[in-house]
């Protein structure tokens, strides 16, 4: 780890010394290091765009994939939404048969680092061009600090629930004397550290910019609500976690849209609609960043296509009147039935369909999940349901019989209104591990039924048998992180 440490270093000069005429504008420029760049609240906005911008691509001369392909394919791939394409490896192959080893060069985790690192130089830096810009205000440095901070808390959000224990790392690292051995630290501390730079970032973050498209794609204070609400119900503090729910759509500021055939245009391909709280825009950078589906999801050596449970058990049409009664989010607008393509991202190259982190359709399902499992409000969750199925036009056909006696009914069917909502958006593994967990793995059932149905009849007694050990939930260290830091040991999963 301390070889992508300091190599984002390095390149983060490279991001600093930009200009920026709008956001996520960056055109280097030689000659200015780091000495010359933190002088400025221009430069603070640079470097906090240089975040935002390593979240879209890898930067110039790293041969490593887009962070949100890992999204994808972390949140995807052992899990039931997708299917192996004509295109795929067969390292893919062996993380959908769950036979992981270590030597797995898909299981990196160098972009989520990258960003850790470039947001610590943020929060590092930052604060001591108060001393050279009288214009910067305390308000301003506290905005810009919190968006660092969040966007550092998602990033270990995600190796937690991928990795379970991870090296925690809270400076910068630009040079070869910030460089050091880090062991891991556990998943407990972690999401502890998560839950106080959460809330420091509530503290400093702004409710709006000024505008939408910036509301949509930088860090609110209702984007640090939405990503605190899903730690929470991930560390079962069901309480907390309707709190931060409750902030968000008290707001008023977010809507779920009527279903009709603007919904997908405005929500997805255009992006920034009333329904988004925080997404990846690619359309706001000069000449915008093309997304990586268009290669991963359409050409003909498409690496992933949609799994057949989708149209078996998700999307199914009302079997007396399909005209009268459909999912507006099934087969058409998230993918092709005809073909399995996943057409989400946009069908067309280049596309800039935006990734979506979170909108208000998550809110409402995570604060109906921890009211289901609250006592005595089993029936707030079960009306939030009623509403959000009626907007997206799913209707009585799919929506089961739920009672206030049985949260774990009610959670089965969120689990499955989850699928159909954030298909193909990097969560479907998450909410499966989530559910199952729960209680001391007291529903590892729906992990083992999720196995069944998907991993190839080949080995799939093998990996029900894996995945009996909870240890193998979480992905092994790469070889090469090991290898560079002797204070790492891997997951013990793996050590057998």
């Amino acid at each position: 780890m301390k070889k992508i440490i300091y190599s984002t270093g390095i390149i983060m000069m490279l991001i600093m010394s930009s200009s920026c005429k709008k956001w996520l504008d960056l055109q280097p420029r030689d000659g200015i290091t780091r000495q010359g760049f933190w002088k400025t609240k221009e430069d603070i906005q640079a470097a906090v765009a240089g975040c935002y911008t390593s979240l879209l691509a890898p930067p110039p001369g790293v041969n490593d994939k887009a962070l949100t392909e890992y999204l994808f394919m972390y949140g995807e791939m052992r899990a039931d939404m997708i299917s192996l394409g004509p295109g795929s490896s067969p390292e893919e192959k062996d993380i959908f048969d769950n036979n992981l080893v270590s030597s797995n060069t898909t299981i990196k985790w160098d972009a989520f680092y990258r960003t850790i690192n470039y947001c610590n130089t943020v929060l590092d830096f930052a604060p001591a061009v108060k001393e050279t810009d009288p214009t910067l205000t305390d308000a301003q440095l506290n905005a810009y600090l919190s968006e660092a901070l969040a966007l550092r808390s998602m990033m270990y959000f995600y190796l937690v629930r991928n990795y379970r224990d991870v090296p925690l790392k809270l400076t910068s690292s630009s040079k070869d004397t910030d460089l050091e051995e880090l062991p891991k630290s556990t998943a407990a501390v972690i999401l502890n550290q998560i839950v106080a730079d959460l809330k420091k970032a509530e503290a400093g973050a702004v409710s709006t910019y000024g505008n939408t498209v910036s509301d949509k794609g930088r860090i609110t204070k209702f984007g640090v609500n939405a990503l605190l609400a899903d730690v929470y119900l991930w560390m079962d503090n069901y309480s907390a976690c309707i709190a931060e729910c409750t902030k968000i759509i008290s707001s008023q500021k977010f809507a779920m849209q009527n279903a009709g055939a603007s919904w997908y245009n405005n929500v997805f391909y255009n992006g920034s609609s009333t329904e988004t709280i925080f997404e990846f825009n690619n359309q706001q950078t000069t000449g915008a960043v093309n997304n990586i589906f268009y290669n991963l999801l359409i050409q003909s050596r498409r690496r992933f296509v949609a799994s057949p449970y989708l149209l078996t058990d998700l999307f199914v049409p009302d079997p007396i009147d399909p005209a009268r009664n459909y999912d507006i989010r099934g087969d058409g607008t998230f993918f092709r039935g005809s073909d399995s393509n996943i057409i989400k991202y946009g069908t067309e190259n280049p596309s800039y369909v935006n990734w979506q982190a979170y909108r208000i359709t998550d809110v409402l399902m995570m604060e109906a999940e921890a009211m289901a499992l609250t006592p005595g409000r089993e029936q707030e969750a079960i009306d939030i349901l009623n509403t959000i199925v009626n907007k997206r036009n799913v209707g009585t056909v799919t929506l089961p019989s739920l009672n206030t006696s049985d949260p774990d009914g009610i959670c089965d069917f969120i689990l499955e209104e989850r699928a159909r909502e954030f298909a193909f958006e990097g969560k479907r593994w998450y909410d499966v591990l989530r559910m199952s967990k729960r209680d001391n793995y007291r529903r590892i059932n729906i992990l083992l039924d999720m196995v069944s149905r998907t991993v190839s009849s080949a080995v799939q007694q093998s990996a029900m048998t894996k995945f009996k050990d909870v240890n193998s939930h979480y992905l092994p260290i790469n070889d090469t992180e090991l290898f560079a830091d002797s204070k790492l040991v891997q997951n013990p999963f793996y050590t057998k």
